[in-house]
């Protein structure tokens, strides 16, 4: 890691960031209230709902048709802690194993409209995505292939939502473990460290779209990776996006303070003190804060089986009532939500679907 230097600007000239999006996984590891196992009778109350609203199509399932009296409370304080505290939190004990995957799909689906509206994740319209090795190529430079891969994914943000949800449906035969950053917990580091490189991360920095691109925009869009906007620190974040930018004829080189601001940042993200692993079981969901946290994945091996291979199910969600966003998180898509969020990857043209699979 780099050592403090004197030359550079003092940590004055760059703000501190407080409050409970600033944690350490060495601090997070000794607690648990970020964990929450669901009750026999909060599985029965979801099972009641999904019943109910078993006459619906998936996609057309709204928050008032999958009632959950008993169990909102305590959905609504989730959702407070994932929004205006740490960021993140566990839900363990879906009965996956038992259910049919419709009625786990129905089940996620109906947690998730308590917290936020699911939109697009890719160009097909997928508003529920499968997180499975099909093949994928983590390199290729005209999709985001990673997630479809067994490839260990890097420290990253998800491209467009409030809130990421992963529900495991299984878990892989090694590896494929799950870790979690506080963003403001790096810049905070950074900032002790080298001022001058959270300076360089806070200008405009071109990434590729990797071919996913809205009518009307160019193959490339600009962000910074920390944007200090409306008293928040968000952020937005995938290296590999950064790094095959300059592909592009119009977007120059990265430059060697750019690119040693980033190796920083990915560094202090991997220190053991800054990231929280997560013991991810089959019927668990992790929800995250997409705006202020980064996470990642190691490499895993895979049962032979298809009924063994792992699978994640995801959500974006965007959340009606959620920070305020600087204007590129709307230049990224070109599309908003009903209530004027991001729409995700929200193509023209293209229905959205929810798809029970994605081999």
């Amino acid at each position: 890691m780099a050592t403090a230097d004197k030359t550079h600007p003092s940590t004055a000239d760059v703000q501190r960031i407080s409050g409970p999006c600033v944690w350490h996984g060495n601090d997070q590891r000794e607690r648990k209230d970020w964990l929450r196992t669901l009750s026999a009778d909060e599985i029965v109350e979801i099972e009641r709902a999904v019943a109910s609203s078993q006459s619906i199509s998936i996609d057309k399932i709204s928050r008032a048709a999958f009632p959950l009296p008993n169990l909102n409370p305590a959905l609504e304080a989730l959702r407070r802690e994932l929004i205006g505290g740490r960021g993140f939190a566990l839900l363990r004990g879906l009965p996956v194993e038992r259910w049919s995957r419709e009625t786990t799909v129905r089940a996620y689906w109906g947690l998730g409209l308590h917290l936020g509206d699911p939109v697009s994740q890719n160009p097909e319209g997928h508003l529920l995505g499968h997180v499975k090795d099909i093949g994928g190529d983590f390199h290729d430079l005209n999709s985001r292939g990673g997630y479809r891969s067994h490839a260990a994914l890097p420290f990253h943000t998800d491209i467009g939502a409030d809130l990421v949800g992963l529900l495991c449906l299984r878990t892989a035969k090694s590896g494929g473990g799950s870790s979690i950053v506080s963003v403001a917990a790096i810049y905070n580091a950074m900032r002790a460290l080298r001022p001058d490189l959270v300076a360089e991360l806070s200008k405009p920095i071109v990434r590729d779209r990797r071919g996913e691109v809205p009518r009307g925009k160019l193959p490339h869009y600009s962000a910074p990776v920390f944007c200090l906007h409306e008293g928040r620190l968000t952020t937005t974040f995938v290296r590999r996006f950064i790094d095959s930018a300059p592909r592009h004829e119009d977007v120059p080189d990265l430059t060697p303070a750019l690119n040693e601001a980033l190796d920083l940042f990915e560094s202090l993200a991997n220190q053991p003190d800054l990231k929280l692993g997560m013991d991810f079981r089959a019927g668990d969901i992790q929800f995250i804060n997409n705006l202020t946290l980064l996470h990642a994945r190691t490499a895993f091996e895979d049962f032979t089986e298809p009924t063994r291979k792992r699978h994640l199910l995801r959500l974006w969600l965007a959340v009606p009532d959620g920070w305020p966003l600087p204007e590129f998180y709307y230049d990224r898509f070109g599309a908003v939500t009903s209530t004027g969020r991001p729409a995700g990857m929200a193509m023209a043209g293209i229905t959205p679907t929810v798809p029970l699979d994605n081999s």
